[in-house]
């Protein structure tokens, strides 16, 4: 399994190829390409590369999919005995990002493509049921 840990927007996230992630709002537009050169982390089956802080020569690559506004979240202050109140809202920006490929000196340990060749865990039911019954 190929993973990596980058940082972007100051958070630091664990990342794989073919999988998607909500990050901090980036400045690309949808369905452009985006370069993440801070990679704190890199591991490739029992091949491990640790950056101090980053790891030399490694970018992870991503699609950006859309934009969009988190959750809301309330923010209630109140000061007892002063009849102080304030009550405030905020929706953070967020990017949803595609992870491609994880890249270490120009070389893909992982892309999306050999993760979309592998076969999934999840049933078919209504082929399962119609093989069941042609079983029969």
């Amino acid at each position: 399994m190929v993973y990596a840990i980058i940082e972007t927007g100051g958070k630091q996230y664990r990342v794989e190829p073919g999988r998607f992630y909500d990050i901090e709002r980036l400045a690309v537009e949808p369905d452009g390409q985006v370069s993440i050169d801070k990679v704190f982390y890199v591991q490739n089956d029992s091949d491990i590369h640790v950056g101090q802080p980053f790891v030399d020569g490694a970018t992870v690559e991503g699609t950006v999919l859309s934009h969009m506004r988190g959750r809301k979240i309330i923010v209630y202050k109140m000061r007892p005995k002063k009849k102080t109140r304030k009550k405030q809202g905020h929706r953070q920006e967020l990017t949803r990002l595609m992870i491609n490929s994880i890249n270490i000196a120009g070389q893909s340990l992982g892309s999306a493509s050999i993760v979309a060749d592998t076969p999934t865990q999840y049933v078919d039911f209504e082929k399962a049921e119609a093989a069941a019954q042609a079983a029969e």
